[in-house]
């Protein structure tokens, strides 16, 4: 019964606004304006992904192409931060994702969803401070292992330890903790000094580009673009981090629209020019998979240029570091707040006005992670979780868009309920086919494709929307959130069974927990607060709270 409550019961936009929010004792600080926003979602973005990934797929699946691989990676990417940006202006709290899904998707959904986003965070946290190491020797002219220490007793994979990575966490943990403000300066400072290495790298880079080099543009055809596309979305993960930060923005509406596509946009553009770049500089089948654009610089003759790189790849993954502490922080903050984390986790500093907490707990686990584990295959197992996450905050903007207690009918609802059936079913079966079937054979795109349109035009003709966005609305509802469910499946169908088979057993821990802590820990909350209530089974499904009961 306790299960179906949780289930069954959705939260409301002002029990997270005051209730959920009152339980961190003091307020965030409101004093981030668009400005910082960009330089945040710069900075969260741009990182070891572009520095390492891009050479990497652009020798093993998609030569030239894979610009067209960033292309279609950003347009899904894009398409999520317009689902995000939708919410984060309507429920403007540290939660993220996870708050949004509680909202319009429950409780139990909004777990799942948030378990697997820290997941990802301590796991890129550790990678990025693993490859701040393997830079930092390059700097040095040394290889990454001078700075390791090898325990030999220790299994291949945990022996290489990693002291700098830990001394890493620790530097950004003791900026996160005293100032958001103060984070927000150093970033885009460094932020800055990135982007001009950048502009150096695409100038300089193609001043020795040679157009021979495209002559093989698609070496392995639609199959290694898209294959591609899936590792690479890795390069764009870190803006949802952004989203958290809307609690401590000063005018939501106008402010995280702009932070949200404007550093989404320039950073498609970066990666697009950047891929280009490489690929003229050197034959895709000569580029170095580990340090590429520096290797690339020692084959056109500017060995100098390698310490700039290593320099500016430095700088940004500093910055996404320093991004990614403040944003996990949050979220796992607004998870102790409805206490399906320990409560303790939910306090904000008075004086700093940051989750201090929450903050060491999450960048003291990236430090173990980091300081013991290879993290060789980092970019399947991060990209995985965040496409599913992507997928559930599209929908969840479709279920509010299209479904309000007590305003939508019954009719309406079972129309609904139908539309998205058929919207998620034809996106996974075009995942399987693309996953399964030869790369020749089209016939079964013909069959999903036209029932995914057909799903999303029922929609639009046959249900009217039940609610309008107050300040900010995506546009062309229900295509855009449906055409991020589409894209963001038929991404996961491109990633290998070894990830999936890590995200089930993550989930299946996450479940363990909820079931003999978290489930219980926020219904006795939500209970003892009137937060929320469930009606007569899934015909009354309760749009959100009740007001608190008053007394004890």
């Amino acid at each position: 019964m306790r299960f179906k409550d949780r289930l069954l019961t959705r939260s409301l936009d002002s029990t997270e606004l005051h209730e959920i929010k009152s339980r961190s004792d003091h307020e965030m600080k409101k004093n981030l304006t668009w400005w910082d926003l960009i330089w945040f979602g710069i900075g969260a973005v741009i990182g070891a992904g572009i520095f390492v990934l891009t050479g990497l797929e652009a020798s093993e699946h998609a030569g030239p192409a894979v610009v067209l691989s960033y292309v279609v990676s950003g347009v899904s990417a894009m398409l999520s931060v317009f689902c995000y940006t939708e919410f984060a202006v309507e429920i403007p709290v540290a939660g993220g994702s996870f708050a949004y899904l509680r909202v319009e998707l429950g409780d139990f959904m909004a777990f799942i969803a948030a378990g697997n986003i820290i997941l990802e965070y301590v796991i890129g946290g550790a990678a990025v401070a693993r490859s701040w190491t393997s830079y930092f020797a390059t700097l040095c002219n040394h290889k990454p292992d001078d700075f390791r220490i090898i325990a030999h007793s220790l299994p291949e994979d945990y022996g290489h330890l990693d002291p700098i990575a830990v001394f890493v966490c620790a530097a950004i943990c003791v900026l996160a903790v005293l100032s958001t403000k103060g984070s927000s300066r150093f970033n885009y400072v460094a932020s800055i000094i990135h982007v001009v290495v950048i502009l150096f790298i695409i100038v300089a880079g193609l001043a020795k580009a040679d157009t021979k080099n495209y002559a093989d543009f698609s070496p392995n055809g639609a199959r290694g673009i898209f294959v591609a596309s899936a590792v690479l979305f890795f390069a764009y993960i870190g803006f949802d981090a952004v989203a958290t930060m809307a609690e401590e923005t000063r005018n939501p509406a106008r402010d995280i629209p702009i932070g949200l596509v404007g550093s989404m946009s320039i950073t498609t553009i970066a990666y697009c020019l950047m891929a280009v770049t490489l690929c003229l500089m050197v034959p895709y089948t000569e580029i170095d998979v580990d340090a590429p654009f520096s290797v690339a610089f020692e084959t056109v003759g500017w060995g100098w240029a390698k310490y700039i790189v290593a320099a500016g790849a430095l700088k940004g993954m500093t910055t996404v570091l320093l991004v990614s502490a403040v944003g996990q922080a949050r979220y796992l903050t607004h998870i102790a707040r409805t206490h399906m984390m320990p409560p303790w986790l939910a306090h904000v500093n008075g004086r700093t006005g940051t989750p201090v907490n929450a903050t060491i707990v999450m960048l003291a686990a990236t430090a173990i992670v980091g300081f013991f584990t290879k993290l060789d295959i980092l970019s399947n197992l991060l990209s995985i979780s965040t496409l599913f996450i992507f997928m559930l905050v599209a929908l969840a903007l479709l279920v509010r868009r299209y479904y309000v207690s007590g305003i939508t009918t019954q009719e309406h609802r079972v129309r609904l309920i139908l539309c998205i059936v058929a919207i998620l079913g034809s996106s996974i079966a075009t995942a399987v086919i693309w996953g399964t079937a030869d790369e020749d054979s089209w016939l079964g795109y013909v069959i999903t494709i036209p029932l995914w349109f057909c799903a999303t035009l029922a929609l639009k003709l046959l249900v009217p929307q039940a609610r309008d966005p107050k300040l900010w609305g995506v546009p062309l509802v229900p295509w855009l959130p449906s055409a991020s469910i589409l894209i963001n499946i038929f991404l996961l169908g491109s990633i290998d069974k070894k990830s999936f088979i890590r995200f089930a057993a993550w989930t299946g821990f996450l479940l363990v927990y909820y079931f003999l802590f978290g489930l219980h820990a926020s219904y006795d909350t939500a209970k003892a607060s009137g937060e929320n209530k469930v009606e007569d089974g899934l015909k009354n499904v309760e749009e959100g709270a009740v007001p608190s009961r008053t007394g004890s």
